[in-house]
């Protein structure tokens, strides 16, 4: 796949996505990046687990207290306690597996709402000549469409027209209705990186033309490759935002062209529904999308899309 007018990401570029086991911040001040993963073995099933700075490993929360749960969503459930328990268990250093032996999952499995805000990026609204919105656009995708940040992407008999969408996104650590926006932060566990694969032909001409259907085949969200705390992160809202197809930069952006900010998302959803612990938000993408290309060009079988912001990492997904 060729695509005309945008070169390659320089080396400068790319040194901004910092590795997977780089953080800002210490532990004491709650600077994390949480993982689901499991042992390369299989043995043991699915683990939360807590990554150590430069890579050197991740450390199994199980392994360093019982009590742990399995899953990242309990995780968050429990709230302080678990973050307290996360916090101790990487400044002891103990209970490390190595990046080797460790096949990370999406940071949040089963969670019970997947919220996503549509035309939330300036510049991609001015790629379509479409207004700005007056509010948040919301739709959702279902839980199923979730799948790992390294895991393949299928292209669904029933679409021929599958695009790519980089998008910042974020989990919600604990509950809350009718939210305010200037305590929304509080709400947040973490932010990862998200593609928002879409069947456009099912999003703008099938079942009329409402989004649904065109966003949640099955895995149509990788996520990853790790919950990034708050505190981890400079500013969220300042972060290089791009995606490559085959190697290509197809969107470059910044999430300061966000138009709605995680904060002014977090208080305009929970006015209609509960938000929980686990809840996944997708808060919008740049410009660079397939189906405003002239001519459109959508993914095929052997594709590799690469997603990537700034501070928090990449994903990679092979179509097939």
């Amino acid at each position: 796949m060729r695509f005309l007018g945008i070169s390659q990401l320089s080396l400068r570029r790319l040194n901004a996505v910092f590795s997977a086991g780089t953080v800002r911040g210490t532990a004491s001040s709650a600077a994390m990046r949480l993982v689901q993963f499991c042992h390369r073995g299989g043995e043991g099933g699915v683990r939360v687990g807590v990554e150590q700075a430069g890579g050197q490993g991740v450390i199994d929360l199980k392994a360093f207290d019982s009590s742990m749960p399995s899953t990242m969503r309990e995780f968050l459930e429990m709230g302080e306690k678990g973050m307290d328990c996360a916090k101790r268990a990487l400044s002891s250093g103990q209970h490390v597996v190595a990046q080797t032996d460790v096949r990370l999952l999406s940071p949040v499995t089963g969670p019970e709402k997947v919220v996503c805000v549509g035309m939330n990026y300036k510049d991609h609204c001015l790629e379509q000549n479409a207004p700005i919105p007056k509010e948040p656009i919301i739709f959702s995708k279902f839980p199923s469409t979730i799948t790992g940040p390294y895991d393949d992407i299928f292209l669904p008999a029933e679409s021929q027209e599958v695009d790519w969408e980089v998008e910042l996104a974020f989990v919600i650590g604990r509950k809350g209705k009718h939210i305010k926006e200037e305590e929304a932060l509080s709400y947040v566990a973490g932010f990862t990186v998200a593609n928002d694969v879409s069947a456009r032909d099912w999003q703008m001409k099938r079942n009329g033309k409402q989004w649904l259907l065109g966003k949640t085949f099955d895995t149509f969200c990788p996520l990853g490759p790790a919950l990034v705390t708050t505190s981890a992160l400079k500013d969220v809202h300042n972060l290089g935002i791009r995606c490559l197809v085959n190697g290509a930069a197809v969107q470059d952006s910044n999430t300061n062209q966000m138009i709605f900010q995680t904060e002014k998302v977090i208080a305009w959803v929970s006015q209609f529904v509960t938000l929980c612990p686990g809840d996944v938000f997708l808060t919008g993408t740049p410009p660079g999308v397939g189906v405003f290309r002239n001519p459109p060009v959508y993914l095929k079988r052997g594709d590799v899309v690469e997603c990537q912001i700034d501070e928090i990492g990449s994903i990679r997904n092979t179509v097939v």
